[in-house]
């Protein structure tokens, strides 16, 4: 009997390295919470052969516990204090349990709206790095013999939930850090925007255009979410630029031209130091979105393919969305010449294939200038 039971362990604890091998990769490359968290979800759930697997994570401000679950179902959340996951929570202790229907913690409300019947939980907190209950792994309802959770399935779960934990928390404060950039970089965009007196939302509308023309260029999509993300500190050199020359009401004289062509140079050196690949990549666009596809342009007088794709691209954009609204010096174009200056500008100012996205998908790209009151 002895060596039958060893033999048992010895299987199960070949089933379990062979999930984690399975799932482990799969988990190390995920960098959104929420696929994450259907990852961790199916990966307990077959790790202690439950029905039901959950790993919530704590909404500190609204005071909820919410989870994640396949199949197209949106967000579930609880009330941090309820039923097992709850007590877990706000204790940090463990718990296997039987039969729920003898547990005076157990909240009944659940099963009573999904008609579903728990019989044996088994719940497990997860610690962050400095030892705070962050969320709870909850399994429910063993599958097969002896039909409840066991001490074995206990530790399996508590040895899963450690390096959960580690993998949300830093997914987590990438998650927390990405937005934060993102805001930073909307920050920054929007200063140099009402600097220059461009009202509405010149930035966002270069993002949008940009993301599209990369899409339809056929670019990876972290590409065009990049370009989506960077493009709206094209401008953000025009800081640097006196605002008598920056919000001069007409032509600029050859001195001023001069001084207003700096804000590409200004921008790429406030921007090109970052450690951060985004504030760089930014840079390159803020550096090079006046450059020209014959080489006439600037800072550099790059020229074709010498100038970065992002440039060539935050180009176009610019361009069609200075022509296309009212700025201190000038009406917003009509849609036919805005039309016929990219189709003159085709091979002199921008790459020919940029123009053909854009002329292709016109409709797309300038319907949201029309009747614009900017």
């Amino acid at each position: 009997m002895a060596t039958e039971e060893h033999k048992n362990e010895m299987d199960d604890s070949q089933r379990i390295l062979h999930l984690l091998f399975e799932y482990m990769p799969k988990i190390a490359s995920e960098r959104k919470v929420d696929r994450l968290l259907v990852l961790m979800n199916d990966l307990g759930r077959s790790i202690v052969r439950s029905d039901r697997c959950s790993l919530w994570l704590l909404d500190k401000e609204k005071r909820e516990l919410w989870t994640k679950v396949a199949h197209g179902v949106d967000e579930l959340r609880i009330p941090m204090e309820a039923g097992f996951a709850g007590h877990c929570m706000t204790t940090g202790e463990s718990l296997l349990v039987e039969d729920a229907y003898n547990d005076e913690r157990f909240d009944r409300r659940s099963d009573e709206k999904t008609h579903y019947h728990t019989k044996s939980v088994l719940a497990v907190p997860l610690k962050n790095s400095v030892g705070k209950v962050m969320g709870v792994y909850q399994a429910i309802n063993k599958q097969g013999e002896p039909g409840y959770f066991t001490p074995k399935d206990l530790e399996n779960l508590s040895l899963i939930a450690v390096y959960s934990a580690k993998t949300v928390e830093s997914t987590m404060l990438n998650a927390e850090l990405e937005a934060t950039q993102r805001d930073i970089i909307h920050i920054l965009g929007d200063a140099s925007e009402y600097r220059s007196q461009e009202t509405g939302d010149h930035i966002q509308r270069v993002a949008e255009v940009s993301y599209n023309l990369a899409k339809f260029m056929g670019l990876p999509e972290s590409y065009c979410q990049k370009i989506r993300l960077a493009a709206p500190l094209h401008d953000l050199g025009k800081i640097g630029i006196p605002d008598a020359v920056l919000n001069k009401p007409g032509r600029l004289n050859t001195t001023e031209f001069a001084v207003m062509k700096t804000h590409s140079v200004i921008g790429r050196e406030m921007l090109r130091a970052s450690k951060r690949k985004l504030l760089r990549f930014a840079a390159e666009i803020a550096g090079t979105h006046h450059e020209r596809w014959d080489g006439t342009g600037y800072p550099d007088g790059l020229k074709g393919e010498d100038i970065p794709l992002s440039g060539r691209i935050c180009a176009v954009a610019d361009v069609l969305d200075a022509l296309s609204c009212p700025r201190c010096y000038k009406e917003a174009w009509p849609e036919e010449d805005v039309r016929a200056e990219f189709i003159k500008q085709r091979g002199t100012q921008f790459q020919p294939e940029l123009v053909d996205v854009l002329l292709d998908h016109w409709e797309l790209f300038y319907s949201g200038y029309r009747n614009r009151r900017i």
